[in-house]
């Protein structure tokens, strides 16, 4: 898990972050009715919930094209708020996870987590135009575009 651990040496902030209990993430997993990737897990249970303030700053210095990643969610508003967007007009079946800071947010979509598996493709929901976008085949390389900053 390179990836992520270099992702959290170079963008994560120096607020101190907390391990997710495998529990809670299992309760998660149970009450969407799914198997979040296992890349995935391992950050947050390492980890816990990343924020990410400088990339945004590196993504407009360098003006990228990149759409930046701000805050991971906690699971219960990965719960709460995969429904409340999907109220408010996301296609339905996608599982939240992050957010830029815009409102935007990144997730990963259901029918990938049908079943165990190491890494899934990230989506971009655009809450502006209601679009959903793959922008990365797996959560790892996700955060390497990052990491390639």
């Amino acid at each position: 898990m390179n990836s992520i651990d270099t992702f959290v040496k170079n963008w994560g902030s120096k607020n101190a972050m907390v391990p997710i209990n495998g529990d809670d993430i299992t309760e998660l997993e149970s009450k969407l009715n799914c198997f979040l990737p296992e890349s995935y897990k391992y950050l947050i249970s390492t980890y816990g919930l990343v924020h990410t303030p400088n990339v945004l700053t590196k993504i407009c210095d360098l003006n990228s094209d990149i759409s930046e990643v701000q805050d991971f969610l906690s699971l219960e508003d990965v719960a709460s708020l995969s429904q409340l967007y999907e109220m408010s007009g996301m296609p339905k079946g996608h599982i939240l996870f992050a957010s830029d800071c815009k409102g935007n947010m990144f997730c990963f979509k259901l029918s990938d987590c049908l079943s165990q598996q190491t890494d899934a493709a990230v989506w971009f929901f655009d809450h502006g135009a209601c679009t959903v976008t793959q922008v990365s085949d797996s959560f790892t390389k996700w955060l390497d575009q990052f990491n390639e900053l």
